[in-house]
């Protein structure tokens, strides 16, 4: 499923636009990377939630000369999913 896969069912299931479904999933989406960027974690109880981790700067190799480089250290969005859906998908 695409952005304008999840925007067609959204409006179909909602009984909205798909303009105002649009508009709604960008919102979202919109907060959800406010909250993030300020290093927030984002919660929907059953469906899961995002967090941001720091992952250490570490030297890594280059499979093509086997060369050694440094890996710079920087930020990652985590997700871990809920209950709810960890069993509705098993």
């Amino acid at each position: 499923m695409n952005k304008s896969d999840l925007i067609d069912g959204m409006a179909a299931d909602a009984g909205i636009t798909k303009a105002a479904a649009k508009k709604a999933l960008e919102s979202f989406l919109g907060n959800v990377e406010k909250s993030l960027k300020k290093g927030n974690r984002v919660s929907l109880v059953g469906f899961g939630s995002w967090s941001v981790s720091r992952r250490a700067a570490r030297e890594g190799r280059n499979p093509q000369t086997g060369k050694t480089i440094k890996i710079a250290a920087k930020n990652v969005v985590k997700f871990k999913a809920g209950s709810d859906l960890s069993s509705a998908v098993n």
